[in-house]
């Protein structure tokens, strides 16, 4: 059994209709391959096909506001990979004239460009004998050569690209990088994964062995950390609320929110953060304060739980800084803001 040939003809069967693989423009590849880094196809497809229609061209996305780029990723998570997208557009619109760099070395020197988004758009766009690895290719070759080694170790991640390197069918990257990918995310998947009917299943040492389950070895993750936010949700007399943009190295950079007063555990009606910390926000004023929601909203990024508390917060004014409450869905927001915002119809809201 020739381990290419095999996954090629399937693929040939099997692969989705997927717009960008219609196509070999590196812009196109590109914008695929950074929206779908830890994102299902079915999540980042509307998401392609928006960016595409507002940014048709790398000269489009580069000209655009950071804010207009952000709001456009909203609820797709890793909002980093959003500005090194926006920083990336640029550098090759104004210094390369909107021509992607032609190698995988070349690639890799883009903002956000790893290992595996290089070598995806090398090998699709200028046939460059490099392979990919992702999750799914970690998945199939574990599996199919029964391989321990972690995946997230440094001896995993040198030993897969090894091996491979070594499958590649250098006649035919492209169509040997995608089919490994997609057969990893339709056949070999990793729960229920289609044994009974793969064509590798012949020669696949995890199978013979019962250890399908047991395989990748992944190293246990970092320890989760819990923390306790409390958004004001202000509302004033003149229908006007309070956002404050992100800014630092933390989540979320570039994106706004309500003012917030995070604490070391969680708080209650009764026992709100200190009137000092809200007179900084909002100063001093005769205000009303209401939580919205007993149970905290808790949201789980991939280090951190957020436990979250939104208190409505009526005050006389909020000063030249205040925006229109019609106008907060223009901005955008993490989705735990964008889910309050949808559950409470802010604009209609009235205290």
């Amino acid at each position: 059994m020739v381990f290419s040939k095999v996954l090629i003809d399937w693929y040939l069967k099997n692969k989705r209709e997927l717009p960008w693989r219609k196509t070999s423009d590196p812009y196109h590849i590109w914008l695929s391959e950074i929206m779908l880094q830890q994102t299902r196809i079915e999540q980042g497809l509307p998401y392609y096909q928006r960016f595409i229609s507002a940014f048709p061209s790398v000269f489009d996305l580069a000209a655009a506001p950071q804010e207009k780029v952000l709001k456009l990723w909203q609820g797709l998570g890793y909002y980093s990979r959003a500005r090194n997208l926006h920083e990336s557009a640029k550098y090759v619109a104004e210094e390369l004239n909107g021509v992607f760099p032609g190698s995988y070395k070349e690639l890799k020197e883009l903002k956000g460009v790893g290992d595996y988004t290089a070598a995806a758009i090398a090998s699709i766009c200028y046939n460059e004998p490099v392979a990919v690895v992702d999750g799914n290719v970690y998945r199939v070759l574990s599996r199919f050569f029964d391989i321990e080694t972690p995946i997230n170790s440094t001896a995993g991640i040198k030993e897969f690209k090894a091996l491979a390197s070594e499958l590649l069918d250098e006649k035919d990257p492209p169509s040997f990088n995608q089919a490994l990918m997609e057969f990893g995310a339709l056949q070999c998947k990793p729960r229920n994964p289609l044994c009974e009917t793969c064509p590798l299943s012949s020669g696949c040492l995890a199978l013979q062995k019962n250890k399908i389950k047991d395989l990748p070895v992944k190293l246990k993750k970092t320890k989760v950390i819990k923390r306790y936010f409390n958004y004001l949700v202000v509302y004033s007399q003149e229908n006007k609320t309070l956002l404050q943009q992100r800014t630092g190295k933390g989540i979320w950079n570039g994106l706004y929110e309500f003012p917030l007063i995070e604490t070391e555990k969680p708080v209650s009606e009764g026992a709100f953060p200190s009137e000092e910390k809200i007179n900084e926000i909002l100063g001093v004023q005769e205000l009303s304060l209401q939580l919205h929601n007993k149970k905290p909203v808790v949201h789980k990024l991939s280090h951190q739980h957020i436990y979250t508390h939104f208190w409505w917060v009526k005050a006389e004014s909020v000063g030249e800084e205040g925006i229109p409450v019609k106008n907060v869905k223009d901005y955008p927001v993490p989705v735990l803001i964008a889910n309050f915002l949808e559950e409470t119809a802010l604009e209609t809201y009235s205290l």
